[in-house]
C-alpha cells in the first residue's frame, strides 16, 4: 500500500432550493502518505468534504483528484477506506466474517490480501476472532472496524469521528493504534473532528474550517515528534493558535 496525493481546488457543495452553501471555495492539499485533520464546528461541512473524497456525493463547483483519479474513479477500484462513528458491523456475522466480507466484496486484482486472522491480530483482537460484535465493548468494535479498513489495502483512508463515541481512555488508546498501523503502511488519511487536540495529537497537517458554509479558516503545520505530549508547551501553542483561528472566524460570521 503507498498514500495518494489529495488535491482539492475551489470547492464549493451546496444543497436545496434555493440552494444553500455548505462549503465554499475550498482548497485542500494532502500529500502521499500524510495524517490531514479537518476541523470544525458542527455544521461546517466537515463530513459533506469527506463525502465528496469519497465519491459518496458530487462537488456543486470545484475539483478533487486522489492520484490523479476522480473520486468516483477511485471508489470504483475499491481503493478508499472508510471507518465513522458508527461501525456498522453485522451483528450475525462473527468478527472474523466481518473482516473476510469486507474482502469479498472489494477485490483487488493482482494484489494479495492480508488474511482476516492477521489483521486481528494486529489490532489486538486474534483472541475474540470468533465473537458477535454485540458481544464486544465499543472500543473492541472500533478496532475491528479499523482491521476491515485495512482489509482491502486501501492507500486512501477517510476517517469521520470514528472514536468521538469513546471514553478519553479507550479513545487515546485507540489513537495509538490507529497511529502505529498508519506509520506501517502510509495510506493517506484524512480524518474529521471537533476536537483539537487530538487533532493535533495525530496529524501531520490541521486544516480549520469556518461555521457554515464552511471555509478554510487557517492551516496548521504539526512539526513535533511522535508520540506527542499533550502537557507540552509546543503542542499546547498549538491547541491554542488552532483555538484562536476558529474564534476569529466565528466572530467575523458573527459581523458579516
Amino acid at each position: 500500500m503507498s498514500g495518494m496525493h489529495i488535491e482539492v481546488s475551489g470547492l464549493t457543495k451546496s444543497f436545496g432550493d434555493p440552494p444553500i452553501p455548505a462549503l465554499l471555495d475550498v482548497d485542500l492539499t494532502a500529500p502521499p502518505g500524510s495524517f490531514t485533520s479537518v476541523v470544525g464546528a458542527s455544521g461546517s461541512g466537515k463530513s459533506t468534504l469527506l463525502r465528496i473524497l469519497g465519491g459518496l456525493t458530487e462537488p456543486t463547483e470545484g475539483k478533487v483528484s486522489i492520484g490523479g483519479l476522480s473520486p468516483d474513479e477511485l471508489r470504483r477500484r475499491k481503493a478508499v477506506g472508510w471507518m465513522a462513528q458508527r461501525t456498522a458491523l453485522l451483528p450475525w456475522r462473527s468478527v472474523i466474517d466481518n473482516i473476510a466480507l469486507a474482502q469479498s466484496i472489494n477485490p483487488q486484482p493482482g494484489r494479495e490480501m492480508p488474511e482476516p486472522l492477521e489483521l486481528l491480530a494486529t489490532v489486538g483482537l486474534a483472541d475474540v476472532a470468533g465473537a458477535y460484535p454485540g458481544e464486544l465493548s465499543g472500543g473492541m468494535q472500533q478496532r475491528v472496524a479499523l482491521a476491515r479498513t485495512l482489509a482491502i489495502g486501501a492507500p486512501v483512508w477517510l476517517m469521520d469521528e470514528p472514536f468521538s463515541s469513546l471514553d478519553e481512555l479507550t479513545r487515546e488508546a485507540l489513537a495509538t493504534d490507529l497511529l502505529d498501523t498508519w506509520a506501517s503502511v502510509q495510506p493517506t488519511v484524512v480524518w474529521v473532528t471537533h476536537h483539537i487536540p487530538e487533532a493535533v495529537a495525530m496529524s501531520d497537517r490541521i486544516v480549520l474550517l469556518t461555521p457554515r458554509p464552511g471555509r478554510v479558516a487557517g492551516e496548521l503545520e504539526v512539526d513535533l515528534p511522535r508520540p506527542r505530549d499533550p502537557t507540552s508547551v509546543p503542542f499546547q501553542e498549538l491547541v491554542r493558535e488552532a483555538r484562536s483561528i476558529l474564534a476569529l472566524a466565528r466572530r467575523a460570521e458573527a459581523v458579516a
